[in-house]
């Protein structure tokens, strides 16, 4: 199977892989790009989880062909200790899966990579994709003050909508606690990030959808002028910049023995 656009960071994963076979895969937190990946290989069998029931959907109505018998898309949540107990696979993969478990299973970043590590077969790898944290920090130039900007108005969407936001954590946070759990690091690198104009259309839109849920109505008039000056200056900063070059997402290899 063929699809578009595979990103960077998979390609590389397949570098790391290098000609060693996929066999049974689990797409530990599943999403439409990681399916669509993973479609790709030449693998003996999949299997996806996802906590969403919607990405679930998503997942299977936006994967390239048939599911084979032997594939499966399953919601659950890995603080479930019975989620595919007593199953093993040769690869393992994470997909921006350690900054997504706040929204699902909050406060228990430090004790999921021990959880799935009972999944993974003695010699296959793991591997994680991520995004350094940029959130919490102010940059000093021009572009890097908007993203993080951009970034600290989502997540005052979704808490003023009675949500939780994502949670990332840096490369070296995840390499110490791969460490700890017994996993041994084969590779770790960071890839720089230019973001474009469906990034600002994706992060602002999502801040449209949960203004309607904010409970004081002058709060989400004043957040949706803010909303559309965001977009406006994000506009200008593309044309000035060629894109917003900003940021680093990260592949890390781990295997156990």
């Amino acid at each position: 199977m063929q699809t578009k656009n595979i990103s960077g960071l998979f390609k590389h994963i397949e570098a790391l892989h290098e000609d060693r076979p996929w066999g049974h895969v689990l797409d530990v937190g599943t999403g439409v790009k990681s399916l669509q990946w993973i479609s790709t290989l030449s693998t003996e069998s999949w299997t996806a989880v996802t906590a969403s029931a919607s990405m679930a959907r998503n997942s299977e109505r936006d994967y390239p062909g048939e599911l084979r018998e032997q594939d499966r898309i399953l919601v659950g949540n890995w603080i479930d200790d019975k989620l595919l107990r007593g199953e093993q696979f040769d690869t393992l993969l994470l997909d921006y899966f350690i900054g997504a478990v706040d929204g699902f299973a909050p406060y228990w970043q430090d004790l999921v990579l021990e959880r799935i590590k009972a999944h993974l077969k003695p010699g296959g790898r793991l591997y994680i994709t991520a995004l350094e944290p940029y959130v919490p920090l102010v940059a000093q130039d021009e572009v890097g003050q908007y993203i993080g900007d951009i970034g600290r108005l989502r997540d005052a969407c979704l808490l003023l909508a009675r949500q939780r936001p994502y949670r990332e954590y840096p490369s070296d946070w995840v390499m110490r606690h791969l460490k700890r759990a017994g996993y041994t690091v084969i590779s770790g690198q960071r890839f720089p990030i230019r973001y474009g104009e469906r990034f600002i259309n994706s992060q602002l839109g999502m801040c449209r959808q949960r203004v309607a849920h904010f409970a004081d109505k002058q709060v989400a008039e004043s957040m949706l002028k803010h909303i559309e000056n965001m977009h406006r200056i994000g506009m200008q900063l593309l044309v000035k910049y060629n894109g917003l070059p900003s940021g680093h997402d990260y592949v890390i290899a781990a295997t156990i023995e």
